[in-house]
């Protein structure tokens, strides 16, 4: 039986992927917490629904049942199941443990769900969906074929499964026992709910971000559990010895492999290649390239990373060398053993609690980037202001400086005009015409029609174009607690504003002039102006982070961009389907290029599907 802290239930789960082996060759688990609730067949909760059916088969798998002890907590049998590290009896556990469909459903289940209060914890409020409805669907072997992906139509997380080809016995790799992947694709959902505008088509930026973006959660979520970031410490050599060994008990790690290029080319390195073993490519390319990445002020520009997935590695690579960057400073600070040998142990600490506060800081930046077309300059002044807004004193460990000068090296800025010398976003400057007096704060909290009139009365203030169709999109209260239990009231209020207008409007509604190549005098177009708005717990407007629509600047460079581009946004679903099917193709290609061929479903007696004879493909798992 699980025990459980108040308001938690704990779930063993895969830390990385079945290819990810210890010093015995053991496959690494981790138990998470989740929040705890009762659990229907699938398991199905509150926000979560399981529903094992492969399509592809015509197989619908049985659902575990989880009882209840007489406290109300629920029973992990599969954790129960397994024997400790170093048993003889570990390795059949593993096989059977990753052959049964049910422990996969648990698995999906709780990383997705611990993704979600992890962004709820940093955000302070509840996260809704990108759909209508509570209940995100994930089906867990829902076809066969090298991908995974999100779809809002279906309201779902769909996993495939297939043959790892370059393993001499071929066996089934299984997306969801990847937690790099299923957090991956549990953020696209998240960010759809939070910022839907960011699916629409816009500049090359915002594509791209919601690939990094899930990378670097997917990253971050991965090295703030300390059993990987020992694994990563200690499986790997300078060259010439181990430098981890074993002394009086204690595990302990030379200085000479904590040093940037050591810690790149050994442990972050070689995990991602532990993950390449494992996935057959789909996933460890963007991981190699981002660690690999050499920092260059014109990677913006180069015609290699105008594609989305491409681009978003430029993300999650500014991410990464902030967090090794910051991890190395925080070792420093660890005292030493004979000869310079740090505890291992520490170190893993030290590198999971930097992890820990870059994902906090990189989901609660969400709430301070505009609602449309973002560029990464954005991001970034959001990431630097979420941080100052809730911990002001940064001197001891720098994140924010070392964030501002990696992200630079990448040539990332902050937009200059909007923003202070430290890269956040300017303050609202309370105009003398502002007014408070005609909306009531309290309705504010919750009610978008009391929110709209705020815009309505100050629409000569905020910019907002009267003759526009404007919509506030979403009203959400937050309460965050700082790393020194300071709390911090905020509501976040965002609005989108559209005119349908010709060509021949444009300088006098969006302040272009002249108008760009391709666009003519009758050329039919929908532009748009939109802003976060960002009110303090006395109900005065704090931030106001806006695209406006009389932008000229912006305007024609986000015009000269998409013209050419679809005039209607693609099915949801298929546009992530075919990304990361994009994806999966250039990690599975060979030599030379050509597409490694993927086999069909497998067989398995563990599989049980309701109502049918044995029939299945879970068999085997790499």
């Amino acid at each position: 039986m699980t025990m459980i802290k108040p308001g938690k239930q704990s779930f063993l789960v895969l830390a990385q992927d079945p290819g990810v082996t210890g010093p015995a060759g053991e496959r690494v688990f981790a138990t998470v917490d989740v929040p705890a609730e009762r659990l229907a067949l699938g398991p199905t909760g509150y926000r979560v629904k399981v529903v094992d059916f492969d399509a592809e088969a015509g197989v619908l798998y049985k659902a575990h049942a989880y009882q209840e002890d007489a406290e109300g907590r629920l029973e992990d049998i599969f954790a129960a199941k397994l024997p400790p590290p170093g048993s003889k009896l570990r390795k059949k556990a593993e096989d059977q443990l990753l052959a049964n469909p049910a422990f996969h459903g648990q698995n999906v289940y709780a990383l997705v769900m611990r993704t979600l209060a992890r962004f709820e914890y940093a955000l302070g409020r509840r996260v809704h969906w990108g759909f209508d409805g509570h209940q995100l669907h994930v089906a867990p072997h829902a076809f066969v074929d090298a991908n995974a992906f999100y779809s809002r139509e279906d309201r779902a997380l769909m996993f495939g499964y297939f043959k790892a080809d370059q393993e001499p016995v071929k066996p089934f790799v299984f997306t969801s026992l990847s937690h790099d992947i299923i957090v991956h694709e549990t953020t696209h959902a998240l960010l759809d709910g939070l910022r839907a505008g960011f699916m629409n088509f816009s500049g090359p930026d915002q594509a791209a971000f919601h690939e990094g973006f899930s990378d670097v959660v997917a990253l971050l979520s991965i090295f703030s559990l300390k059993e990987i970031v020992e694994l990563a410490l200690a499986q790997f050599n300078d060259g010439t010895k181990r430098v981890a060994i074993k002394s009086k008990g204690k595990s302990l790690i030379h200085r000479r492999a904590l040093t940037a290029s050591a810690l790149t080319d050994g442990a972050l390195m070689g995990l991602a290649e532990e993950f390449g073993r494992a996935l057959g490519g789909m996933r460890a390319n963007a991981l190699r390239r981002s660690v690999r990445m050499k920092p260059s002020r014109d990677l913006l520009d180069s015609p290699d990373f105008r594609e989305p997935h491409t681009r978003g590695e430029i993300l999650a690579a500014a991410l990464m060398r902030t967090f090794l960057q910051i991890w190395l400073r925080r070792i420093e600070e660890l005292g030493t053993f004979d000869d310079g040998y740090y505890n291992l142990v520490e170190v893993a600490a030290e590198g999971a609690k930097v992890a820990d506060h870059l994902l906090t800081m990189s989901i609660r930046a969400l709430d301070y980037c505009p609602p449309l077309d973002l560029e990464f300059g954005d991001y970034l002044a959001a990431l630097l202001t979420a941080d100052a807004e809730i911990a002001p004193d940064d001197k001891r460990y720098h994140y924010r400086n070392t964030v501002l000068e990696v992200f630079g090296s990448f040539g990332i800025e902050p937009p200059a005009s909007r923003t202070d010398a430290s890269g956040c976003w300017l303050g609202f400057s309370q105009h003398a015409s502002i007014q408070y007096r005609r909306t009531n704060f309290e309705s504010m909290l919750r009610d978008p029609e009391e929110v709209f009139r705020f815009i309505w009365e100050n629409r000569d203030a905020l910019g907002v174009d009267e003759r526009s169709y404007t919509q506030v999109v979403s009203v959400r209260p937050s309460l965050r607690i700082g790393p020194e239990g300071f709390l911090l009231r905020e509501t976040i209020c965002e609005y989108v504003s559209r005119a349908n207008i010709f060509g021949a409007e444009l300088k006098v509604v969006c302040n272009v002039d002249p108008r760009p190549p391709g666009v003519n005098s009758n050329t039919a177009l929908t532009v748009y102006g939109a802003g976060t708005l960002v009110f303090d717990q006395y109900g005065q407007l704090k931030y106001h982070i806006a695209r406006q629509m009389n932008d000229g600047q912006w305007q024609r460079k986000r015009l000269e961009y998409l013209v050419g581009e679809p005039t209607e946004d693609p099915e949801i679903g298929s546009a992530f389907a075919n990304l990361h099917r994009m994806r999966a193709h250039c990690a599975s290609c060979d030599d030379t290029g050509k597409r490694q061929r993927t086999s069909s479903s497998p067989r398995a007696k563990s599989a049980q599907p309701v109502s049918r004879p044995i029939k299945g493909h879970l068999g085997g798992s790499a």
